[in-house]
């Protein structure tokens, strides 16, 4: 990454196969509970966040670990705006017509969920950055606790304080 950041042609070559791979792993680890006939797919949302990647403004890539970590960020940051997109269309948009008994049933839509989720990860994010982050890297990313421990610079333990202290703390939020 570092030598096609300084024009490197053939380093870039080279590195986009190795990019289109990690961004699949990282799609299938986010899409893993969706539902069939979401219409947004795992092809899809890797072309997005390429194209983020690529398009947006110029990021000095470190390592590996750096890119996993806002390429976790990016497909966080497009399956959000998809949820809710898709929730704010006009009038109701596919959403099946429902009697006022049946509204008060709590949902069990995934979707749901992820709003939920991405709420109580900002909640957290302004308590405790790095907690926010390791769940980040981890749930929506799909990193080892290795890799998030080198994409955040503490140790695999501090990781796994944190993420065991995130948990906790999201499932409270999230109940609440």
């Amino acid at each position: 990454m570092l030598r096609w950041g300084q024009g490197d042609r053939e380093a870039l070559e080279r590195l986009i196969p190795l990019v289109h791979a990690e961004l699949r792993r990282i799609a299938q680890h986010c899409m893993g509970g969706e539902r069939a006939g979401n219409s947004l797919q795992a092809t899809a949302l890797i072309n997005e966040a390429y194209v983020r990647l690529v398009n947006g403004k110029a990021v000095a890539w470190h390592d590996r670990a750096h890119f996993l970590a806002v390429s976790a960020r990016v497909m966080r940051r497009i399956l959000i705006d998809h949820v809710r997109a898709r929730q704010s269309q006009k009038r109701g948009g596919n959403a099946p017509m429902v009697t006022f008994d049946e509204a008060l049933v709590v949902t069990t839509d995934p979707r749901e969920d992820l709003l939920a989720l991405d709420d109580a990860l900002e909640a957290l994010a302004k308590f405790d950055e790095r907690k926010s982050k390791v769940v980040e890297l981890r749930f929506f990313g799909g990193l080892t606790v290795e890799e998030t421990a080198s994409a955040l610079d503490v140790s695999p333990d501090t990781v796994m304080r944190d993420w065991r202290l995130a948990k906790a703390w999201l499932q409270r939020e999230m109940r609440a």
